[in-house]
């Protein structure tokens, strides 16, 4: 299992940006996709813990703004949580786990510390 892995899925722009600068890098890392693969309740959860929820919800997106007003309303970590389960295109991305910690979104500078 590689040290390195890449949360997100494979036709967005940032993920792909993310995969190019790692392969380039020669960063060993495994891709996971939400798409397929889903992601655990406590993965999340730990996730906002670390990177905090507003960080993780991904509020620029369609997935979000196709939400009724109602949805959106009132939204705390819990409910948030429970909407980038049900919708994990929600989920900011990449989302980069690595024996140090976690990385959100792409950043060259941060990226350096994989290597």
């Amino acid at each position: 299992m590689a040290d390195v892995t890449v949360f997100g899925i494979p036709n967005c722009d940032t993920v792909k940006k993310a995969r190019k600068w790692l392969d380039a890098n020669d960063v060993s890392y495994e891709f996971h996709d939400y798409k397929k693969k889903g992601i655990e309740e406590a993965t999340l959860t730990a996730w906002s813990k670390a990177l905090g929820w507003e960080a993780l919800l991904n509020r620029r997106g369609t997935t979000w703004r196709k939400l009724d007003e109602a949805q959106k309303q009132d939204i705390d970590e819990d409910r948030a949580i429970e909407l980038m389960l049900e919708h994990t295109s929600m989920i900011k991305r990449p989302v980069i786990q690595h024996k140090a910690g976690l990385l959100l979104g792409f950043d060259e500078t941060a990226y350096e510390a994989l290597k």
